[in-house]
């Protein structure tokens, strides 16, 4: 006769890895990612380059410091990405006349035709979900009540 199992005291149960929200989307974002670098490899970008190219294409010409900004990236993480955009040449960059210190970016002419090739990239990735829209749209929505709801629980830096 084998014994069963003790139950876990129920705070004991929120220390299971299993259990974790952070690991859940942590897992959920790598398996994106691996799928990204499938789906992404034709287009010659990595995701978080398609990321910066999203904002172009969506925004047109922006301060280095506003793409940052749309996608919560520092300039020294976001530097990098645009230099080698620029060296494949879909974006250019250029210093600000009225401050030195701002650069711009903006799409050249094969950077914004590369927006025709990756308007399928989005359905891919749908599709490989298995969810329906109405599910993609709300989890979304839950993701962004989320994030700001973990942003709001931050204290600000002294």
């Amino acid at each position: 006769m084998t014994e069963k199992p003790t139950a876990l005291h129920p705070d004991q149960d929120f220390l299971r890895l299993d259990g974790q929200i952070c690991f859940a989307l942590n897992a959920a974002s790598r398996a994106f990612g691996g799928l990204y670098r499938v789906v992404l490899k034709d287009l010659g970008l990595t995701y978080p380059q398609y990321l910066v190219m999203l904002v172009l294409w969506e925004h047109g010409e922006l301060p280095v410091k506003e793409i940052g900004q749309h996608l919560r990236l520092d300039s020294g993480t976001l530097s990098p990405l645009l230099k080698r955009l620029e060296a494949a040449g879909l974006v250019r960059r250029e210093r600000s006349t009225e401050d030195e210190r701002s650069v711009r970016a903006r799409l050249t002419g094969e950077g914004a035709a590369l927006r025709a090739r990756a308007v399928e990239v989005p359905r891919r990735i749908a599709a490989a979900t298995g969810f329906e829209l109405t599910e993609i749209l709300e989890l979304q929505a839950r993701l962004n009540r989320l994030t700001a709801a973990l942003d709001a629980a931050v204290p600000e830096e002294a």
